[in-house]
């Protein structure tokens, strides 16, 4: 699995344990405990796993376990009859049930009531569910997949989160590193934040000056990932100029780093693995030979490279990958329906 594939940008060695250990447990049905700050990516990663599963072609359910109140979320996880409780004027079927044959997805789980947790417990263990008001269990085949921004050990240890039940959540545990902890995947995730933005608002994309690349690098990002996309955003509506400078940047950013000078100097820049103007060399039959292909073959898989680079900088949206590739709406279709695709 690959950045392409997952959705998350980075060449880190600690984002690189991360797609090895989703590489393995993708295909498999066991249950996954992802981990990690806010911000840090965990949907996209739980998303991954889904996408590279047996499970890909079925339902992916997400609920924040966190966002729903207590009252009303075993509910929304099992269902209920009609006359359960009060405005129950209908049988309701509930996550598990709509995500049959695929991935339930339990967003914050940290926060799940402990009454609430004995019954996904019995999910876990017995593969069924019962609605609220309902008179009978009801087998699921679905796999569970949970995250959290807490430490349920020291939850398990405070009395807040049953020990039995993180176990069981817990057969293979996926950490996500703090954006600060990924050294020169910051600058990485900046460039493409910045492409991806000015893109979008039909602006050259802006090139970020060596003093705030300092900075950047220096800068702890408590909101992380999440964090240094709204900023890229910001950037792209405010600066100026065709270069982000330091005067361009939140005063919280540049009072927390302190004064530039004093910062390290930065380390040589690798040349990123996606193409960029700067590194950019033309290929050579040596390439060719290299990879095995043939010509065809060879433009048919940059060419390809492309459109999926292009679709990831317009999420999606057909117009705008058309026109950061020069062409139009109606090739990128054709382009798309030829390989499968669309």
């Amino acid at each position: 699995m690959n950045a392409g594939e997952s959705g998350i940008i980075g060449q880190s060695t600690s984002l690189a344990e991360v797609f090895h250990t989703l590489d393995k447990v993708a295909p498999t049905d066991s249950t996954v405990l992802v981990t990690g700050e806010s911000g840090t990516g965990k949907e996209l990663v739980v998303r991954a796993l889904h996408g590279q599963s047996a499970r890909r072609d079925r339902p992916f359910v997400p609920i924040n376990c966190g966002a729903i109140p207590k009252e009303l979320l075993e509910s929304e996880l099992f269902g209920h009859e009609k006359g359960a409780f009060t405005h129950a004027i209908r049988s309701r079927p509930g996550r598990f049930e709509l995500a049959e044959g695929g991935t339930v997805f339990l967003d914050e789980i940290g926060e799940m009531d402990l009454l609430l947790q004995v019954k996904i417990l019995r999910v876990l263990q017995e593969r069924e569910i019962e609605r609220v008001g309902g008179q009978g269990a009801k087998k699921v085949d679905v796999r569970v997949v949970a995250a959290t921004n807490r430490d349920l050990e020291e939850e398990v240890a405070a009395g807040r989160f049953r020990e039995d039940l993180y176990y069981r959540l817990n057969v293979i545990p996926l950490h996500l590193p703090a954006l600060r902890d990924r050294g020169e995947d910051v600058i990485l995730l900046t460039d493409h934040f910045l492409r991806h933005f000015c893109a979008l608002k039909k602006r050259p994309a802006l090139v970020i000056s060596p003093d705030v690349e300092r900075v950047l690098e220096a800068y702890p990002w408590p909101g992380n990932v999440r964090e240094l996309e709204n900023l890229a955003e910001r950037l792209s509506i405010l600066c100026e100029g065709d270069s982000v400078q330091l005067e361009d940047l939140p005063r919280k950013i540049l009072a927390q780093v302190g004064n530039v000078m004093d910062l390290p100097p930065r380390k040589p820049r690798q040349v990123p693995a996606a193409p960029s103007r700067a590194g950019f060399a033309w290929p050579t039959v040596a390439d060719l030979r290299e990879r095995n292909l043939g010509l065809k073959e060879f433009f048919d898989t940059a060419e390809e490279n492309l459109l999926v680079e292009a679709l990831a900088l317009a999420d999606g949206i057909k117009n705008q990958a058309a026109e950061i590739l020069g062409i139009k709406r109606t090739t990128l279709i054709e382009k798309l329906k030829k390989r499968n695709m669309e």
